[in-house]
C-alpha cells in the first residue's frame, strides 16, 4: 500500500506545469529537518498531492508519485548554489530528497480556504501546520482532495 503526501511549491518556482512538461524531477532545496525527514520516509509509488504555495489563492493543484526513494540532495555541496551548506559532507549528507514524477494536473485546482472548510479535513496536517513543505496526508484525505478537484 502506498502513503500518501503533500508536497509544496512556489508555481514561480516550479509548478505542476512545469511538473508536467518535464515528466519527473528531483525535489532538492528543502532545508527543514521535519520536511528533509518525511521524505526519507518516502517509498517508491507513494503517491504526492502538489501543492502550490505562495499563489492566489494557494491550491492544491496536481497529483505526483514518488518515482526515486530518498538519497543526498546534490545541492548542499555545490558551492553555486543557493542551497549550498558548508557543514554538509558526502560522507555525512544533512539533507536529502526524492524523485517524483508527474501523475495529473487537477481539472480545478482546491483552493487551501476549501480544504479547510471541508469538515473531513479538518485534521489534515496542512489545516493545522501550513508552513511544513513535505508533509503526510491520510488515505481518506488525498481521496477527499482529489475528489474535491474533479479528479
Amino acid at each position: 500500500m502506498p502513503s500518501y503526501w503533500l508536497m509544496k511549491s512556489e508555481p514561480e518556482t516550479y509548478s505542476i506545469q512545469d511538473l508536467e512538461r518535464d515528466g519527473r524531477t528531483m525535489w532538492d532545496g528543502v532545508r527543514n529537518y521535519q520536511a528533509r525527514n518525511n521524505m526519507r520516509k518516502m517509498k517508491e509509488g507513494d503517491l504526492v498531492l502538489y501543492y502550490h504555495s505562495r499563489q492566489d489563492p494557494p491550491a492544491a493543484v496536481g497529483q505526483a508519485k514518488v518515482v526515486r526513494e530518498a538519497y543526498p540532495d546534490p545541492t548542499q555541496f555545490d558551492e553555486k548554489s543557493r542551497y549550498f551548506d558548508a557543514k554538509a559532507s558526502e560522507e555525512d549528507p544533512r539533507w536529502w530528497l526524492v524523485d517524483i514524477e508527474w501523475v495529473e494536473t487537477f481539472p480545478s485546482p482546491v483552493a487551501l480556504s476549501d480544504i479547510k472548510s471541508e469538515s473531513a479535513l479538518g485534521d489534515m496536517v496542512l489545516v493545522n501546520n501550513s508552513r511544513l513543505s513535505v508533509q503526510p496526508v491520510k488515505k481518506a484525505e488525498f481521496d477527499r482532495v482529489r475528489t474535491m478537484a474533479g479528479g
